[in-house]
């Protein structure tokens, strides 16, 4: 179906020249041959194409790893007509736009929302409660945003009551029945891959992908642009630290220690801030899975050890394992951790807020590695236990 795609665009853009001609009430629609491809400079997972004022082309490559097809999505602006004759099976969802009620599944899409000032249009949400920001939690509490239960087997009833112009989707994997049971009842539904994207700057590209669907593309760019350029100075500015300190990262769950792999998002925001993750030749994008001994064998001399699990004080460290007190870390006091930046309740602000802005987390890394370099800063995410 994916494959016909293309054929589709041109055959829709064909549609609506002739209804345009055939009627003075209908708004006519200047179309190319050569749609206009919006620049993407770091994500992979998505595409816009542009062809015409009316016309849009979104297409998904990742909406989750290892996904077997792409998925096509048509936006089409409000005040053109379609022709009896398109043929909507030929694309995974078509959207009347500017959007005006959404449901979102993700906190990133909050985030997202929010930068956009479109958060208004946020009517539901699957587990009201892990939402953190406070601007979207005034707008829970005033119960303008239907808790739609768990993100796996979401209450689709409500959902259809609540009658959204698209749900933005999040899954790991295809299996997701309650979405197929929402898009039997002609509720579109939208994949958005922005969680499986490798780099903190292909994540926050995906402000993009959400601005097409609010007619807001300039919006969307400029978001972008100045991000952007906040992290790339930052970089900069990271590379003119004299030394480069070694870095452990997570904790144990139960008898296995989590950390992030070699070429994770999480291990770039440690080589742009100009410190040496000692894990940084392991070629996973995913977590690596250890044992406490292999750990504690390359990084018991750690100059810093950040983002360890859930913890925020050296006390909680000690009561859950011995093993933490002998890290050289530990006993220098330079463990940081983003789990003491909390919403009103309990979540945390990272998960949301993060991947939309890679700037702050780098800035606050930077100033976590090199003080010297950012002494006036006050860091948002990363803070040191207590």
């Amino acid at each position: 179906m994916k494959n016909l795609c293309l054929k589709s665009v041109y055959f829709l853009i064909i549609h609506f020249a002739v209804l345009a001609c055939n009627s003075k009430k209908e708004k006519r629609i200047l179309v190319t041959e050569n749609p206009r491809k919006e620049l993407i400079r770091h994500a992979t997972g998505f595409s816009i194409s542009v062809h015409s004022p009316a016309l849009t082309i979104i297409k998904v490559n990742s909406p989750w790893p290892e996904a077997k097809a792409p998925f096509c999505y048509a936006l089409i602006k409000k005040g053109y007509n379609l022709p009896q004759s398109f043929d909507s099976t030929k694309y995974d969802a078509v959207i009347r736009t500017p959007v005006q009620r959404v449901i979102a599944t993700s906190t990133t899409h909050i985030a997202a929302l929010e930068a956009l000032s479109a958060d208004s249009s946020l009517i539901g949400f699957p587990n009201t409660a892990y939402i953190s920001s406070k601007r979207t939690r005034e707008r829970v509490d005033k119960n303008l945003i239907k808790d739609l239960g768990k993100n796996e087997s979401i209450n689709t009833e409500l959902a259809l009551n609540l009658t959204p112009d698209v749900i933005f989707g999040f899954s790991i994997n295809s299996q997701n029945n309650p979405y197929k049971t929402l898009q039997e009842s002609k509720i579109p539904i939208v994949y958005n891959g922005d969680w499986v994207e490798e780099t903190p700057l292909g994540k926050a590209e995906w402000i993009k992908f959400f601005a097409a669907f609010y007619q807001l593309p300039k919006r969307g760019d400029s978001i972008f642009n100045t991000i952007e350029n906040n992290y790339k100075e930052a970089k900069k500015l990271a590379l003119s630290a004299k030394e480069k300190p070694s870095v452990l990262s997570g904790a144990l769950y139960k008898d296995v220690w989590y950390l992030p792999g070699g070429k994770s998002w999480a291990a770039r925001f440690i080589e742009d801030a100009n410190a040496n993750y000692l894990w940084k030749n392991n070629d996973l994008s995913a977590s690596l899975a250890l044992s406490v001994e292999s750990v504690i064998e390359k990084g018991l001399q750690a100059d810093f050890w950040i983002s360890p699990s859930q913890f925020t004080s050296y006390k909680e460290l000690m009561d859950a394992n011995q093993h933490y007190m002998r890290f050289k870390s530990y006993k220098k006091r330079k463990i940081y951790t983003f789990a003491r930046t909390r919403g009103a309740t309990g979540g945390l602000l990272y998960y949301e807020l993060g991947p939309s802005r890679p700037d702050l987390v780098l800035k606050d890394l930077i100033h976590t590695f090199h003080p010297e370099l950012l002494e006036d800063y006050e860091p948002f995410f990363f803070k040191p236990l207590e």
